[in-house]
């Protein structure tokens, strides 16, 4: 039921139960201990006044006969001797008689010392005491109780009404504090509604330190990621188009010239210039296969990683190099590895050292030689090193070639699509390494990845 009313609602009304509670638990204990004490003190007066009057003449019936009562009567005070064979004398007969029943002959009889109850003469509540008055009597006192009464009935009718009270100021404090403490609740909602409505990222003000605080502070971390992915994602689809559109420019230059030598009429396109043109053509579609390959691999390689297997980083390297080799001409390959396992995916691992070795290859000279070297760094990561006999990387492009679509100015002319080594970087960081670029003994480039495992053990072996 309370789940149709608002957070803030519920606070409330939750608040105003408790109290409601709390408010009748301590009524009640009130009530009670008031109740207990009035009459505690009533009886002990009645016991005091009782004792003294049993000492006194009054215990004498004739001293008694003898009292006004008026006397009586201005305290609401019934006396009697009572005497062991239940006959009573008071003041003025009956007419001024306390309550008399069993208790009161017990003490009478001497079978009690004293006794005390409520007992009623008509409609009129008396709380009635007995006490030893020697030779087998009793002194019988009582006294009315409505004035006790009506003072616990004000009593019983103030604490509901000041618990009436009560219960609404807690209601009232309740929303109050929900009212402010839901406040930055309402921010992240209205942020979030702004988000859903706009794609407005902006973060929100954090005040304070507490959980809400926290939570505002968590809630601005991931809109900050939200805007870095979409941020990537633009430059991605910028960068994508821009390289897609000088080969798709050129292709369709040449499809042209193509189809206008085939109108009739049309000047003859000789031989060489038409099988230049469709290697052209060939060349363009290749580039654009390889791109929108990379692109699609480079887009897995941006989600997490789901596979999880033992992969040996030998038998790795080894596949990459068979494929390398087959489209590799003169090139040859100096090959140091040692045993390396870890948890990842070997197809995307693959692709990372083929890439790797792609570049090198396309980087060497005529007869020059690419080496691969992998060497254990610590007990926990190994490195693998391919370095080319190039003309290396420029000092300002260092820190960039692992970026989507970026190329050297002397690597603008060459082929490839610009994601092969940013396709090495997100496979390393999706398995919790790293990667980097620097320069080898003979000035080439070498390019070092950076990979998590173990040492299964074994000695490190060459191949050429």
């Amino acid at each position: 039921m309370l789940d149709r009313f608002s957070l803030r609602s519920r606070i409330g009304i939750l608040a105003a139960l408790v109290a409601a509670l709390a408010v009748a638990l301590v009524s009640l204990a009130a009530f009670l201990t008031v109740r207990s004490n009035i009459l505690a003190t009533l009886d002990s007066n009645l016991f005091q006044r009782a004792l003294a009057a049993a000492q006194s003449e009054l215990a004498d019936p004739l001293q008694l006969s003898t009292i006004p009562p008026e006397v009586l009567g201005a305290g609401d005070i019934r006396i009697a001797l009572l005497a062991a064979n239940g006959s009573a004398q008071s003041a003025e007969g009956q007419l001024s008689a306390p309550p008399i029943e069993g208790p009161e002959l017990e003490v009478a009889r001497g079978l009690a010392s004293s006794s005390v109850r409520t007992a009623s003469i008509g409609r009129d509540p008396y709380r009635v005491v007995a006490v030893q008055a020697g030779e087998g009597r009793a002194l019988v006192m009582g006294q009315r109780l409505d004035p006790t009464q009506q003072v616990l009935a004000k009593l019983a009718f103030a604490l509901p009404v000041v618990g009436v009270i009560g219960i609404a100021v807690a209601g009232l404090a309740g929303v109050a504090v929900a009212r402010a403490g839901l406040r930055p609740v309402e921010r992240l909602t209205s942020a979030t509604e702004r988000v859903a409505a706009t794609g407005d990222l902006r973060p929100i003000p954090v005040d304070g330190a507490d959980e809400l605080a926290r939570l505002t502070m968590s809630f601005n971390e991931m809109l900050g990621t939200l805007a870095a992915s979409q941020e990537q994602q633009r430059r991605l689809v910028a960068d994508a188009g821009h390289e897609l559109r000088t080969p798709l420019t050129s292709m369709r230059t040449n499809l042209e010239l193509l189809a206008a030598a085939s109108r009739p009429g049309a000047p003859t396109l000789p031989d060489a210039d038409r099988v230049e043109i469709l290697a052209d053509v060939h060349a363009q579609v290749e580039e654009l296969t390889t791109l929108v390959g990379d692109l699609t691999e480079l887009a897995r390689d941006d989600a997490p990683l789901v596979v999880h297997e033992p992969v040996e980083l030998t038998d790795v390297v080894d596949r990459a190099l068979e494929r390398v080799k087959r489209r590799a001409g003169d090139t040859a390959f100096d090959v140091t590895v040692v045993p390396w396992t870890l948890m990842g995916d070997e197809t995307a691992l693959e692709r990372a050292v083929l890439n790797l070795l792609d570049n090198a290859v396309k980087w060497s000279p005529p007869g020059g030689t690419v080496t691969v070297a992998m060497r254990v760094l610590d007990g926990w990561s190994v490195l693998l090193e391919v370095t080319d006999q190039g003309p290396g990387i420029a000092d300002e492009d260092l820190p960039r070639v692992f970026d989507r679509f970026y190329r050297a100015d002397r690597a603008r002319t060459m082929p490839g699509s610009g994601l092969g080594l940013a396709i090495v970087r997100q496979v390393a960081v999706r398995h919790g390494g790293a990667v980097w670029a620097g320069r080898g003994p003979d000035g080439g480039a070498r390019l070092t990845l950076r990979l998590p495992g173990r040492a299964p053990g074994g000695v490190p072996h060459t191949g050429q």
